[in-house]
């Protein structure tokens, strides 16, 4: 059966769809996020795709376009324009129609693995056994339009900034996805989940140790032995912020001490500490501490 479903890369083949950026070299744990440009030359396009392996999200980045979509036994038209987005389930087959334009069209694609859902449905204290995600067709989702154009940001800067952050937008995505375009989602709430003290020091040592890596959340979980989700979730109750925002806090720190104690450029501190550039370290540094590394020296 596996064999059988449509994967990422065959299906823009299928779709005729130049790929413009990909997140597919980028090490992204569980996503792939694409931006896509096409042109019908003036000829109606009619495509009949089979089922996804992949939950499928399109955000249409250019001019209005007239779209036709039979899914699931059901016919669903509209005028796809920015702002809206459509999701094809994993394991969903479909057929399209899009009247023919001269026009250059460009589309973001975001393909999300199943193990990556359920992960985040586990973590999220979701019964996995019972929850689906649902088709929806051209609807306006202003949150999730917005988490999207992040993850856009973030592939036009070729992951500048780095794996965490990528996995909290991807994490974000997924419980928006959840809780408002899937069926029977069921709470679960267990008493007293949180991470020991032991667990919890254990994750701050590692992180403070590595700070000069590009560290991602199945790293940290890996410590102690938890899922990447579940372990996000556990490390803000405890600490107060997530996993990326503690990491580049204790990065900026560093690099304080550093600028006071050192007579090493910024750029080579900024590497150092874990910042992708000179320019990284100052964005973050005067957010956190309202001035610049070089006010500090």
């Amino acid at each position: 059966m596996a064999s059988t479903l449509l994967r990422p890369s065959e299906l823009s083949r299928r779709l005729n769809r130049t790929t413009v950026l990909s997140s597919q070299k980028m090490g992204w744990n569980g996503i792939l996020v694409e931006q896509h440009q096409y042109s019908s030359l003036g000829k109606t396009e009619e495509k009949e795709l089979p089922a996804l392996s992949d939950h499928w999200l399109i955000l249409p980045l250019g001019h209005p376009v007239y779209l036709s979509q039979q899914s699931d036994y059901r016919l669903h038209e509209s005028i796809f324009q920015q702002g809206d987005s459509l999701l094809v389930p994993a394991g969903q087959a479909s057929c399209w129609r899009c009247p023919g334009s001269e026009i250059c069209q460009t589309e973001l694609y975001i393909h999300l693995q199943p193990r990556l859902v359920k992960q985040v449905a586990e973590a999220a204290e979701m019964d996995t056994g019972r929850l689906n995600l649902v088709n929806h067709f051209a609807k306006q989702d202003l949150q999730l339009q917005y988490i999207a154009m992040l993850l856009l940001d973030e592939l036009r800067s070729d992951s500048m900034m780095g794996k965490l952050y990528v996995e909290s937008l991807s994490q974000a995505l997924v419980i928006h996805l959840l809780r408002h375009y899937s069926e029977v989602v069921q709470l679960i709430t267990p008493e007293n989940r949180g991470l020991t003290h032991s667990q919890l020091q254990q994750a701050i040592d590692y992180i403070h140790t590595h700070l000069d890596r590009d560290l991602s959340l199945t790293e940290l979980a890996s410590i102690i032995n938890i899922s990447p989700t579940y372990f996000a979730s556990l490390f803000k109750q405890a600490i107060g912020t997530s996993p990326h925002q503690y990491v580049i806090q204790q990065r900026v720190e560093r690099a304080k001490m550093m600028l006071k104690g050192t007579d090493l450029a910024i750029a080579d501190i900024a590497l150092q500490v874990g910042f992708s550039s000179q320019s990284h370290l100052t964005q973050h540094f005067k957010r956190l501490t309202g001035v610049t590394p070089k006010q500090v020296r």
